[in-house]
């Protein structure tokens, strides 16, 4: 088939396991790829990317076997996306993106001027390991509980850099600001729609981690933000 096809695996995987997939891998191996006995395809999980095979199709589920290792996972850049909830397309393209992009970790926000109050962390979880999936990544991005603005920068690593997209700056020197070797993690934060009210603004920006940075001259939708400023530490931290 040309498609790769990948599926995540949360088990511990070694060569010359006999598994089970679950219901709704077996249904999409059998019934949407259709696979038949003996085909291969990939499965992975934080240990690496592995080669493998149908060996049955059982009532409701496949049996698998595991051939072999491919791939190691690689060291990766510890980055970090923390915003502010959102409708539901738009969060969905956020965390596509993010995770396509190489965000380890994303941390939702409640501000004073965030309209959703909520996040299905389940189904945020289903779209981060499809996107893995699709993306040939092997690691699998985590998705934090919902916490307050002053939580999260209370709890904020001592030795991270927290880049806080502010429309306020007019600083845009990625560079300078990445240029540390021993940051760890880098965090992105993004604001909602109607930006961060200025007691929020002074408790990010008086963070002694904190970096504000000016994205663009224009005011950028959430999502926008987010992708941009994540495609844009990711290039800077690739240049280092």
């Amino acid at each position: 088939m040309n498609k790769k096809i990948r599926l995540y695996f949360s088990d511990k995987i070694q060569s010359g396991l006999i598994a089970h997939l679950s219901k709704d891998q077996s249904h999409y191996l059998k019934d949407v790829m259709r696979l038949k006995m003996r085909d291969t395809f990939y499965v992975f999980n934080n240990q690496g990317e592995w080669k493998a095979s149908i060996q049955n199709f059982e009532k409701q589920v496949v049996k698998i076997k595991i051939l072999e290792k491919l791939r190691d996972k690689k060291n990766e850049k510890n980055i970090w996306l923390a915003f502010t909830p959102i409708k539901q397309n738009p969060l969905n393209f956020i965390i596509q993106k993010g995770t396509e992009l190489g965000v380890q970790k994303f941390i939702p926000i409640l501000s004073e001027r965030t309209v959703v109050k909520d996040i299905n962390i389940k189904r945020v979880k289903k779209i981060i390991i499809e996107s893995a999936e699709q993306s040939n990544r092997i690691s699998v991005p985590e998705i934090t509980t919902l916490e307050t603005l002053k939580n999260f920068i209370s709890n904020f690593p001592e030795k991270g850099c927290l880049v806080f997209c502010d429309i306020n700056c007019d600083q845009s020197d990625f560079k300078k600001i990445l240029s540390k070797k021993d940051l760890e993690p880098i965090c992105i934060l993004v604001g909602p729609e109607g930006d961060f009210s200025e007691n929020e603004r002074n408790l990010i920006i008086n963070l002694e981690q904190s970096k504000s940075i000016s994205l663009a001259k224009n005011i950028l939708r959430t999502e926008t933000a987010a992708v941009a400023a994540v495609t844009l530490v990711n290039y800077h931290l690739n240049l280092s």
